[in-house]
């Protein structure tokens, strides 16, 4: 009886050292106060029935360019060949209820996360749609955006260097006054300078 009651004590510590040991392993990583988010949305509104008909929103944490990034190709070494987070903090996300196309790839209503492909050579880049479920059954952060398994990727232009460096990522969709489904995503951060048309369908 004594001896299981030993037993019973000394179960019960290694039991506790494991949970001690465990918690040892795990750190949180956690903001000193609530992150800034920006948003960039199309919001369709049919005038005569006064009735929304369409959204289009990308919602996505703004990282700030530094000088080192254009020092020694560092910029390049973090992004030649790979799928970059695109973002900061969370996943930046695009959330549509509405068909679009992006470059001519069509888009079904729905939510993805977004990352950015930089081909080997560095000379093109594509928007690569990642799905939210996959991404959190592997539970990925948006940090370890290139181990997620990438769905498709849509090409994407690169414009000229801009003139001055852009402080903060930059994601903006526009569209034209004349004909409001046809839409411009341009995508600016440091001298990077990224665009690709897209078709609204309502």
């Amino acid at each position: 009886m004594i001896k299981r009651k030993f037993m019973t004590v000394v179960l019960i510590l290694c039991f506790a050292a494991v949970v001690q040991a465990q918690g040892k392993k795990i750190r949180t990583f956690e903001s000193p106060a609530p992150t800034e988010r920006a948003t960039t949305r199309l919001l369709f509104v049919d005038t005569e029935k006064r009735a929304i008909i369409g959204e289009v929103a990308i919602n996505f944490g703004q990282p700030v360019w530094k000088k080192e990034y254009e020092a020694l190709g560092a910029f390049d070494i973090q992004t030649k060949g790979k799928v970059w987070r695109f973002g900061k903090d969370f996943w930046t996300t695009l959330d549509t209820n509405v068909a679009i196309k992006i470059a001519g790839k069509e888009i079904a209503p729905g939510a993805w996360y977004l990352g950015l492909h930089r081909s080997d050579d560095g000379a093109t880049w594509s928007l690569a749609f990642i799905d939210p479920a996959k991404a959190r059954a592997a539970r990925l952060d948006a940090f370890e955006a290139a181990k997620a398994p990438v769905e498709f990727k849509v090409p994407i232009t690169t414009m000229e260097k801009a003139a001055e460096s852009k402080e903060k990522l930059t994601i903006l969709l526009s569209s034209k006054p004349d004909n409001p489904t046809d839409v411009t995503l341009k995508i600016q951060w440091g001298t990077l300078q990224l665009s690709a048309p897209i078709q609204v369908t309502l």
